[in-house]
């Protein structure tokens, strides 16, 4: 089922809306009714996609998400829009926190889409897992990037989409497409980047990142739409220095 608190056109669930009339349910703007509303359609054997912005889902309904969907850890599918710096409404609509607040609700699983493609197989990917998931979703007009690489999204698993041996990049979502820029540009400039897209930021993928970390002889950078703090960048470091992985790593967030 679809669900949102009144952003179905910004959210895209106006489509689905369409489609599925009997299966559509507007929550008006009470982003706690949509949680705890999801929560008891999820105990009742439905899959529900609670959709709302980002900011909105993680600060406003915050207690919602943790006693009624995780604590029970109930099958309930948060999408959530304008993550990050995706918005010019200001500081209201502009979740730059909202990894960092999910991260630490256990058995939360948090997926950050780089494109269309990726959200077009992460949803059917997060729908056959039992359990809570958050994932960001992008705004407007959102461009393939994936396509030429012959992408396929896999749950808690990172792609390297580019190989280098001067610098290695580990990004999330749309960074991911500035990190696929910045391999262009550096290219002119004789400068080798790797880039390893990690959509799945809860759980990490662990063994993709320590195998690219290890490389000898690179410098290893982050990139979030994030701030830097609580995000893929304090993932990543924690478990570097976790496994005893010594790199030089910068964060950018």
């Amino acid at each position: 089922v679809g669900m949102t608190a009144e952003l179905s056109k910004y959210t895209d669930l106006h489509i689905f809306a369409q489609a599925f009339p009997d299966r559509f349910f507007q929550m008006g703007m009470a982003e706690q009714l949509l949680m705890g509303a999801a929560g008891g359609m999820a105990k009742e054997g439905f899959i529900p996609f609670a959709t709302t912005y980002a900011a909105f889902a993680t600060r406003r309904a915050y207690d919602f998400i943790h006693q009624v969907i995780a604590e029970e850890h109930l099958n309930v599918k948060i999408c959530a829009a304008l993550p990050g710096l995706t918005t010019g409404y200001g500081p209201s609509h502009q979740a730059t926190e909202d990894l960092a607040i999910m991260r630490g609700i256990p058995g939360m699983v948090i997926v950050d889409p780089c494109d269309a493609l990726e959200i077009e197989q992460a949803v059917p990917a997060i729908a056959d897992h039992n359990g809570p998931v958050y994932m960001r979703l992008l705004r407007g007009k959102v461009p393939l990037v994936l396509d030429k690489y012959d992408y396929q999204f896999e749950l808690g698993k990172a792609k390297l989409l580019e190989d280098g041996n001067d610098v290695l990049i580990i990004s999330s979502g749309l960074m991911t497409m500035r990190a696929l820029e910045a391999v262009e540009k550096l290219r002119a400039d004789n400068i080798s980047v790797a880039v390893l897209h990690v959509p799945t930021i809860k759980p990490l993928d662990e063994k993709a990142i320590i195998e690219q970390a290890s490389k000898p002889g690179r410098l290893v950078m982050t990139a979030e739409n994030h701030t830097s703090v609580g995000g893929l960048g304090e993932a990543v470091a924690a478990l570097l220095m976790r496994k005893g992985v010594r790199c030089e790593l910068d964060t950018v967030g």
